[in-house]
């Protein structure tokens, strides 16, 4: 069954920098579209950050542009967010999720879902 698990979330300093993984199993990556969602209580969960099957493709929603970075590397079957120049408002729960599809304006619904890891941006 599909799985993806999500790492590297806590604790950061506003200003501070912090790199999110997503390890997948289950499918061939390779063959998919992946994204990045955050969800602060009370609000619905939104799209951050997508990358395309082939990495050609990349969408940041405009709240993050130019401080996030997504990648990934297939052969470790493993998605990346780079986040820095990290604020309080970044502070959220960060879902990775395996997507319909990625383009450069905008990023398709999840297909799967990883448990979430709480980033907190805070002094």
């Amino acid at each position: 069954q599909v799985q993806l698990v999500e790492s590297g979330g806590g604790l950061v300093q506003p200003g501070g920098s912090q790199r999110l993984s997503c390890t997948a199993s289950g499918f061939t990556l390779n063959l998919y579209s992946m994204g990045w969602f955050r969800q602060v209580p009370g609000k619905e969960r939104e799209g951050v950050s997508c990358i395309s099957s082939s990495g050609v493709s990349t969408y940041y929603a405009d709240s993050v542009k130019g401080r996030f970075t997504i990648s990934r590397d297939n052969a470790k079957k493993t998605v990346y967010l780079q986040m820095n120049s990290l604020k309080p408002e970044d502070t959220a729960v960060y879902y990775c999720a395996r997507i319909k599809w990625c383009a450069s304006h905008a990023m398709g619904a999840a297909l799967n879902w990883g448990q979430g890891t709480q980033v907190t941006v805070s002094s």
